[in-house]
C-alpha cells in the first residue's frame, strides 16, 4: 500500500493552519482529537483514505506517547515527510502549550485558576457528538467483516471489565491475526503477499526517581530529563500521566505538593489540545518560562522520533497476510477502545437536560448535515454559556 498523497513541501502552510485550528478547538481528550482529525483530513480534505487512517490509529496505539498528537505527526509526515511531521505536530501542540502557559502565569501570580466551567459544560456534549460521528464512519470501515465486528465487541467488553488498554489491543491484535490469517481461505479477508514483522511495543518501564530536595532547587536539566523519560515510556495517552507525575514529582522528587499537582492536572484537562501540556504548567511553576519550554519539549520530543520511525513501516504491514490481519484486528480493537472511552466520558458529561439538548443538536449537525467540527465545538461553548 502506498501513501495516500505524494510528499509536498509547499503544503506546510496548509498543514500549519489545519492543525493549529485543531489545536485551538481540540477539547475532550484523545478520542475527540482523533474524531476531529478524521473529519478534517479524511472526510473533508481527502488527504488519507479511511483505511490508512485506521491503520495509523492502530499502529500508534502500540507505541508510547500521546496518541492523538502522534496522529497529527503521522498526517504531517504523509504530506511532507519530516518537515511536515514537525510542522503538524508543533502546530497542534502550540495552542495548548500557550494557553496552559498563560494560565500557569495567572496561577503563579494570583494563586487561582479562571472560571471557565459554563463554556466547558457546553463544549463537552458537543465534542461527544463529534466523536460519535467519527466512530460511526471508522467503525463501518474497521468492522468490515462479521469476524472483525465480533472481535471489536469482545475487546470492548474486556475493556469495560477492566482489562488494560495496551493488553486489550495486543490481545485483540494477536487473536484476530491468528483467526483472520488462518481463515483467509474461507474468503473472508483479502489477499496479501509478503511477510513483514509486526510492530510490538516494548514493555512498560518505571520512571526512576530519587529525592532531590525542594522545587526551588530544580535545574532545567533535571526537569527536562524527567519529562523526556515520561514522554518516552508513557502508554495510554494522557490518562496515565497522572500516575507518573504523582509518583515522580510529588512522592519521589518532592518538587510539587499534591494540591499543585491537582491544579496542574485541572489546567491540562480544560485547555484544548493534548493533556500532556500539563508539563508546560508544571515547568512554569518550577522554572518560569525556561522551565515551561524545557518541560514541553522534553515530554513531546520522543513522540516525534517514534512517529518518524513508525510511519514508513505501516504501509508495509499491508503487504503480508499475517501482519495485515494483525493490523485489521488492532484497528477494530482501537475503535472499540474509542467507543468505551466515549461511553465513560458520556456518563460524566450528559448529566443535565441542557447537556442532552446540546448533544442531540450537535449529533444531528454532525451526522445529518456534516457540519465542520470547529463550528460544532464553538456552538457548544456558546450554548453552554446560555443553557447550563
Amino acid at each position: 500500500m502506498q501513501n495516500e498523497s505524494p510528499p509536498s513541501s509547499d503544503g506546510l502552510g496548509v498543514l500549519a493552519r489545519v492543525f493549529f485550528k485543531l489545536g485551538v478547538i481540540g477539547f475532550g481528550g484523545p478520542a475527540a482529537h482523533i474524531a476531529m482529525m478524521e473529519d478534517e483530513v479524511v472526510e473533508r480534505r481527502g488527504w488519507l483514505s479511511r483505511q490508512h487512517f485506521l491503520d495509523l490509529i492502530g499502529a500508534t496505539n502500540l507505541i508510547p506517547g500521546p496518541n492523538s498528537t502522534e496522529m497529527t505527526m503521522h498526517v504531517g509526515y504523509e504530506r511532507a515527510r519530516w518537515p511536515g511531521l514537525f510542522v503538524a505536530g508543533g502546530s497542534f501542540i502550540f495552542p495548548a502549550a500557550l494557553s496552559t502557559g498563560l494560565l500557569a502565569w495567572l496561577y503563579v501570580r494570583y494563586g487561582e485558576v479562571p472560571a471557565v466551567a459554563p463554556f466547558l459544560a457546553g463544549i463537552k456534549p458537543a465534542v461527544m457528538a463529534v466523536i460519535l460521528g467519527a466512530l460511526w464512519r471508522l467503525g463501518k470501515k474497521a468492522g468490515k467483516s462479521w469476524t472483525l465486528a465480533f472481535l471489536g465487541l469482545a475487546v470492548g467488553a474486556a475493556l469495560a471489565l477492566g482489562l488494560g488498554e495496551l493488553w486489550a489491543l495486543l490481545a485483540g491484535g494477536i487473536i484476530g491475526m491468528a483467526v483472520l490469517a488462518l481463515w483467509k481461505k474461507r474468503g473472508e479477508e483479502g489477499e496479501r503477499a509478503k511477510v513483514v514483522f509486526p510492530v510490538v511495543p516494548q514493555d512498560s518501564l518505571v520512571v526512576a526517581a530519587g529525592a532531590t530536595g525542594a522545587a526551588a532547587g530544580v535545574s532545567l536539566w533535571a526537569l527536562g530529563l524527567f519529562f523526556l523519560k515520561v514522554g518516552a515510556i508513557l502508554y495510554g495517552s494522557g490518562y496515565v500521566l497522572i500516575a507518573f507525575l504523582e509518583g515522580g514529582l510529588v512522592q519521589d522528587y518532592g518538587w510539587l505538593t499534591e494540591q499543585q499537582l491537582l491544579d496542574a492536572i485541572a489546567i491540562g484537562q480544560f485547555t484544548p489540545g493534548p493533556v500532556l501540556t500539563t508539563a508546560t504548567f508544571i515547568g512554569y511553576v518550577l522554572g518560569g518560562v525556561p522551565g515551561a519550554v524545557v518541560a514541553t519539549l522534553g515530554i513531546f520530543l520522543p513522540a516525534f522520533v517514534f512517529v518518524g520511525i513508525l510511519n514508513p513501516i505501516v504501509p508495509r504491514l499491508r503487504e503480508s497476510k499475517w501482519s495485515a490481519a494483525f493490523l485489521d484486528a488492532v484497528n477494530v480493537s482501537a475503535v472499540a477502545l474509542m467507543a468505551v472511552v466515549t461511553l465513560e466520558l458520556g456518563a460524566g458529561v450528559l448529566v443535565s437536560p441542557g447537556a442532552w439538548v446540546i448533544f442531540a443538536v450537535a449529533t444531528v449537525l454532525a451526522l445529518r448535515f456534516k457540519v465542520n467540527a470547529a463550528w460544532i465545538v464553538l456552538g457548544g461553548a456558546l450554548a453552554g454559556w446560555l443553557l447550563i
